[in-house]
């Protein structure tokens, strides 16, 4: 079994496949939409920081709490271990991937979390639904759009109960263990009773908890990272110059490191980086379309800046500590590599403390974000009443990952972050033009972000209804 997902993955996650689609796709959105990820980035970091919301929008929780919804996702392990992984595995050129992916991601994110406002829908308890379980079957026409949409929502429900679920709570259990010998069923125990408790409240209960942890974590991580970085600075030209050379020849051996040619660096690169931020995916439009917005422009770029922050800050930040400090050329991998990198720069148990701290923050809130991404792909498929069984299912299975030995779950993971990522990508291919269209007339208007135009966002799929019919 061991042997077939891993050949599975490689193909999903190899040159044939998902890294010509997602960096095509970014790419191609990119030049569509004018390079709006650049242009627009300040003025979507002001939108999401300083001005957070709109006053008498509809939708369930503000801008700031959609994305700290979906930066509590997308900032998890993956930003400590699987940033390690990456340069374990394809060298410190990964890295250099791992941006390139995120910055056309940028692009990718916009446009999923734009079409998850523009087709968001109202379900039977009058909470917000929207994301690309609905808006592949509502923007694309016929048998196809219902096709995708019905394979993103089951892809993306197998996929909550392993990036979003057991690879972190495995992650916090073995670390808490190694860190304070904590046995792995009081962490799993504890983890699993905090997620039950916060899931009871719904996506308002799960955005008071991630906006206020989210933020600080970030910050505290983010910190401690440039306090190693400062009291290494000798290193770290040459850890940057690293990462760029590499990303183009690929790494010799060195220290306890193998080695990796140049397409392991891109493959590793491309695929940790989606792990990480998760562009293209279409999990982030799940947490948008929740949002208080009057149009999908203004959220679309608000959710924009989630993967901006996410890879070209905090993977950022882990990346040079790792390769700054040599732990990259050890024979530690994943958090332990980060551990050992942070201990090497900071004095006496500070380093491992801090990874450990941010490991249970970064994976606690990861695990709050993909149930309610779980949640909604459920109540797309199987109706309203399937949300509570959905909520105390992913709640005990995160005990099962805390306490359970997964050799093959990370790979899983990555086969099903690629399954969920296809229909997605062809979705946002397909719906290309209405995105670039409604942004382009919605800037015009609005430039800075500054005037929210008056009216509601709820009308959007028969709006589209209607005009596809005529």
């Amino acid at each position: 079994m061991t042997d077939w997902l891993d050949r599975l993955d490689s193909f999903i996650w190899g040159p044939a496949l998902l890294i010509p689609l997602l960096l095509g796709t970014g790419i191609y959105l990119t030049l569509r939409l004018g390079g709006l990820q650049f242009l627009k980035l300040i003025p979507a970091l002001r939108l999401a920081f300083v001005d957070r919301s709109e006053k008498d929008a509809d939708g369930d929780i503000s801008h700031y709490a959609a994305l700290a919804t979906a930066l509590a996702a997308t900032v998890g392990v993956g930003n400590i271990a699987g940033v390690a992984t990456a340069i374990h595995l394809g060298g410190p050129g990964a890295v250099f991937w791992m941006w390139v992916t995120a910055l056309f991601g940028m692009a990718s994110k916009y446009s999923e979390a734009f079409l998850g406002v523009r087709f968001r829908t109202v379900d039977a308890k009058g909470e917000i639904s929207g994301g690309p379980q609905w808006y592949l079957k509502h923007a694309i026409p016929g048998v196809l759009g219902l096709v995708l949409s019905i394979a993103f929502a089951v892809f993306a429900i197998l996929a909550s109960f392993g990036i979003g679920n057991m690879t972190q709570s495995n992650t916090v259990a073995a670390v808490v263990q190694d860190q304070f010998g904590v046995a792995p069923w009081i962490s799993g125990l504890v983890l699993m009773v905090f997620t039950g408790l916060v899931l009871i409240g719904g996506i308002k209960s799960i955005a008071r908890v991630t906006s206020a942890v989210v933020p600080a974590m970030i910050v505290l991580y983010v910190l401690a990272a440039l306090v190693v970085l400062a009291l290494n600075i000798g290193a770290v030209p040459g850890a940057i110059g690293l990462i760029f050379t590499d990303a183009f020849t690929g790494t010799a051996a060195t220290g306890g490191f193998a080695g990796a040619i140049l397409a392991k660096a891109i493959q590793f690169g491309v695929a940790r980086g989606i792990f990480s931020n998760e562009s293209g995916l279409g999990s982030a439009a799940i947490a948008a379309a929740a949002a208080k917005t009057r149009h999908p422009v203004r959220q679309g770029l608000v959710s924009m800046t989630q993967t901006f922050i996410d890879t070209i800050i905090v993977v950022t930040m882990t990346a040079l500590v790792i390769v700054s400090t040599g732990a990259w050329t050890s024979e530690n991998k994943g958090a332990t590599m980060t551990s050992e990198a942070f201990s090497v720069g900071l004095p006496g148990e500070w380093g491992s403390i801090i990874v450990t701290l941010a490991v249970i923050f970064f994976a606690g809130s990861t695990v709050l974000g993909w149930a309610y991404y779980g949640e909604r792909c459920a109540q797309r498929l199987f109706g309203i009443r399937s949300v509570i069984v959905y909520r105390v299912v992913f709640t005990l299975v995160v005990f099962l990952g805390a306490t359970t030995e997964l050799a093959t779950v990370w790979t899983f993971s990555d086969i099903m972050n690629g399954l969920m990522a296809l229909p997605n990508l062809i979705g946002l291919l397909i719906c290309s033009g209405l995105i670039a269209r409604e942004t382009k007339a919605y800037l015009q208007r609005d430039p800075d972000l500054r005037n929210p135009p008056p009216g509601s966002t709820l009308n959007g799929i028969q709006e589209w209804e209607n005009i596809k019919g005529n």
